[in-house]
């Protein structure tokens, strides 16, 4: 087997407790919809409504559901970063000890929409901003009434920055 791209720590631990006692029915469409938003880094997955929903669903307190839906975003993100195949996404999940049911459901929301994910990361701005200009201007000075071999430069550089929505300087 290939090295591990799910470090067994103690809070991946804990999540794989929490994730192994979740509804087999009702994980494979949170699966699809982490899925579905993974690629938005800066958009919450879920409202605060849908999250009371989950809690009340899966009967978890808020705390935990956070470490599940981060512990299941951080899987996938390995998994586009790795490039997995679902054979060997659900080969690592049951080396950290997920039940076969929920493997399976990784392996299989994996494979109906791992490529279009990871074409999604490919497509994404890795920085908020991107580098448009370079201006600089050099003030050297030579001497001054009580120093005669001064020599003092001072450098401005401005660079022009831009969002994706705006353009800073």
């Amino acid at each position: 087997m290939a090295a591990p791209v799910v470090p067994e720590s103690d809070s991946i631990r804990r999540a794989v407790s929490l994730l192994n006692a979740v509804d087999p029915g009702r994980f494979p469409r949170l699966l699809s919809r982490l899925l579905q938003k993974l690629h938005l880094k800066a958009e919450s997955t879920f409202s605060e409504e849908e999250e009371e929903k989950l809690q009340i669903a899966f009967s978890l307190e808020k705390q935990d559901l956070h470490l599940v839906l981060e512990t299941i975003s951080f899987i996938l993100e390995q998994a586009v970063y790795h490039n997995l195949k679902p054979a060997s996404l659900q080969q690592q999940l049951q080396s950290i000890h997920l039940d076969q049911d929920k493997a399976e459901a990784f392996a299989s929301a994996w494979a109906a929409a791992g490529q279009e994910t990871i074409e999604k990361f490919r497509q994404r701005v890795l920085t908020p901003q991107k580098l448009e200009t370079v201006g600089w201007q050099l003030n050297l000075q030579m001497a001054e009434s009580m120093q005669a071999k001064l020599k003092s430069p001072q450098a401005v550089l401005e660079l022009g920055v831009s969002n994706e929505d705006s353009k800073v300087s």
